[in-house]
């Protein structure tokens, strides 16, 4: 067996050891065996996943007697190693956090029983290759997922409408990917992968338009993309922190793994029309996700939106790749397709390391509301500190590992704008303006969530006696930070095997040229050396400082409140909360986000001469929740309550069902 074939046996043993271990051991040392177990799952899985893109060969396993009538197969080919290392390297950090996170009582008996199956479908996954052992891995991710974001339904009732939610959107989309697998399988005469792809060359264009279709709502919905995002704001708030991170930084990528695998790798290029559709369902998640990060005053909630915005940006990506590989310019799309799978690893670790630094938030003060918190850089220093590495990441500031994946994305589009036909003249400058236009709400939504969040007063009796989280939780931290500065500053290091999982999915080899110190896209002249740019930034800072310091030197000092503005006393109620922060940009945006506001207004008993209180209440709510979903859930109960009629206990009714039910299927068939 290949150094990666034993490495994903590994995988495979120590997840079910660790599931064993969570639900079986006595407390004392489930913690320990379970974490442990999956963190050598994920170490696993960084050994497999970059034998695999070093080029040291795929893995093929075919066990036809595993599964009756189906088999069990794997391959992992180049573009599901690069899944395999998104996910794994979350999973090593979390898994490191997990033994201080879950030893505080914060993880019970069924979240570190779960847990380490969760991982194990996490990284198998991508590893499928055939349609029922891809459904069998995918299901078990969701069910156990399913079974995280419930853990905690005792103690919150939020937890159950978020699982319910959850449960709902995520059956709906598995739906829909079984049927497109239905209709690839019914073409192709086969179930393995390889002969899915030798088959779509048979495929009519209508079939294949419909699979695509099916394909973008069941991994769309996976991923989070508007308008399926729904259960995304419920349910990761509401799971495990160390779990959110792992379900925002590594499953909702898979979502764009089944994309990238059906709509790319198995039916190619398509017609002009699938790369607009993409398009413009990466920009409106994009645009829609920012813009309720920004009005958010819940920390995880923020996180769960921003998830949405980055996923959308991805999908701009990888839409403009369809795009480009219909408009026959290969070089390209195989550059855009290689700046979403960038983006998608460098999504992973940042938005990883911010749910697990608001983890450590809520563990030490016990609430996930900006406007409560405050004052935390003094009490929780290092967990500050790496928020802020976090926050930087995510705005695309320089650096940092978000700045490359925005550069490159924007350079394609750039590129992509000037050239014929029409379509790409006008899709691509919207997108750059979109891309652009997100950017900088999502600097000013994370500039609010440290700020207000970490940075200015403690608001509540939690934020002031906050203590620092234990060692492990701030090393799991630690480890995603440093990967963050490490790919911000050397992303050419990550070209070689990117090369090699493009040219899996039909792309060029490696889109990012050759050199350690610098990146540069191939077929044009847009470089960019980011070690440079840190030493330029740090050279600079330094100089600033050392100016202050000697021009400080001849000069008294005197120490007063910053931005006192003259008072003798500053406290927190002088302060912007995140509400006030966020309001005059939700001003800007109201005809998007329709916010509702309520003024209750309270006379005093003597006389409604005199007021005794008012009350005014702000709030945004979901579009699309309240005007797609509430009524459609409202229908469907309605549906249910009329459909009660037809139980009514009588045998010969329900044997004319099975009558008619079975005429209709023979029906069909025929």
């Amino acid at each position: 067996m290949s150094l990666a074939g034993s490495a994903l046996a590994t995988v495979g043993v120590a997840a079910v050891a660790g599931s064993a271990a969570g639900f079986l051991v006595p407390r004392g040392l489930r913690v320990w065996l379970a974490s442990g177990a999956t963190l050598v799952a994920g170490l696993a899985a960084v050994v497999a996943a970059l034998s695999v893109l070093a080029g040291r060969g795929d893995v093929h396993v075919d066990w036809p007697e595993v599964l009756p009538l189906s088999g069990f197969r794997l391959d992992l080919d180049p573009l599901g190693a690069w899944f395999v290392l998104v996910v794994a390297v979350v999973v090593v950090p979390v898994a490191i956090y997990a033994f201080g996170y879950c030893e505080h009582d914060l993880a019970g008996r069924s979240v570190q029983g779960m847990f380490p199956l969760f991982v194990g479908a996490l990284v198998f996954v991508p590893t499928a290759g055939s349609v029922s052992t891809f459904l069998l891995f995918w299901e078990l991710m969701a069910v156990t997922s399913l079974a995280l974001v419930a853990a905690e339904h005792r103690a919150r009732p939020a937890v159950t409408s978020a699982t319910m939610w959850y449960g709902a959107m995520t059956q709906l989309g598995f739906v829909a990917i079984l049927a497109a697998f239905g209709l690839v399988v019914a073409t192709a005469g086969g179930q393995s992968f390889v002969a899915l792809r030798a088959g779509v060359p048979d495929m009519s264009a209508t079939r294949a338009a419909v699979v695509f279709v099916l394909a973008v709502i069941g991994f769309g919905s996976k991923a989070g993309i508007v308008p399926l995002h729904v259960w995304l704001p419920r349910a990761h708030p509401e799971a495990p922190s160390h779990a959110s991170a792992l379900m925002s930084g590594a499953m909702v990528s898979l979502g764009i793994y089944g994309l990238v695998r059906v709509g790319v790798d198995f039916l190619g290029a398509g017609p002009r029309w699938w790369g607009v559709v993409l398009l413009g369902l990466g920009i409106v998640s994009a645009l829609f996700g920012v813009l309720h990060a920004m009005v958010a005053t819940d920390l995880k909630v923020l996180l769960a939106y921003s998830t949405t915005e980055n996923m959308g940006l991805v999908l701009v990506g990888v839409g403009a790749a369809l795009l480009l590989r219909s408009e026959h310019e290969p070089v390209l799309a195989g550059v855009a397709l290689a700046a979403a799978l960038l983006f998608v690893l460098n999504h992973a670790l940042f938005k990883a390391l911010l749910f697990l630094s608001a983890g450590s938030v809520v563990r030490a003060t016990g609430t996930r509301d900006l406007d409560r918190l405050g004052g935390l850089s003094r009490r929780l220093p290092a967990t500050t500190a790496l928020f802020a590495v976090g926050a930087l990441a995510i705005m695309a500031l320089p650096p940092l590992n978000g700045f490359v994946s925005e550069w490159a994305l924007l350079q394609v589009l750039v590129r992509a704008g000037g050239r014929e036909p029409a379509v790409l003249g006008l899709a691509m400058p919207v997108a750059v303006a979109a891309v652009a236009l997100v950017a900088g709400l999502a600097a000013a939504t994370f500039v609010k969530a440290l700020g207000t969040g970490l940075l200015a007063r403690p608001r509540s009796p939690e934020a002031q006696d906050a203590v620092e989280s234990p060692r492990s939780m701030i090393v799991g931290m630690g480890l995603l930070a440093t990967a963050c500065a490490a790919l911000g500053a050397f992303p050419a290091m990550a070209a070689s095997g990117l090369g090699r999982a493009t040219r899996a999915a039909g792309g060029i080899g490696n889109p990012f040229g050759r050199g350690v110190a610098r990146l540069q896209l191939v077929g044009g002249a847009a470089v960019m050396s980011p070690v440079f740019l840190a030493a330029a930034l740090l050279i600079g800072a330094a100089l600033v400082a050392g100016v202050a310091r000697v021009l400080s030197v001849s000069r008294a000092r005197r120490r007063a409140e910053t931005w006192g503005c003259g008072r003798v006393l500053q406290t927190s109620r002088m302060e912007y909360t995140a509400s006030s922060f966020a309001e005059p940009l939700q001003r800007v945006f109201d005809d998007v986000l329709h916010p509702d506001h309520d003024i209750d207004v309270t006379h005093a008993a003597e006389s409604r001469w005199y007021v005794d209180a008012i009350r005014y209440r702000s709030g945004v709510v979901d579009a699309i929740d309240q005007r797609v979903y509430r009524p459609l859930v409202r229908l469907t109960r309605a549906a249910g309550e009329r459909a009660r009629g037809l139980q009514n206990g009588s045998v010969h009714r329900y044997l004319a069902y099975g009558l008619v039910a079975l005429l209709v299927v023979l029906v069909v068939a025929r």
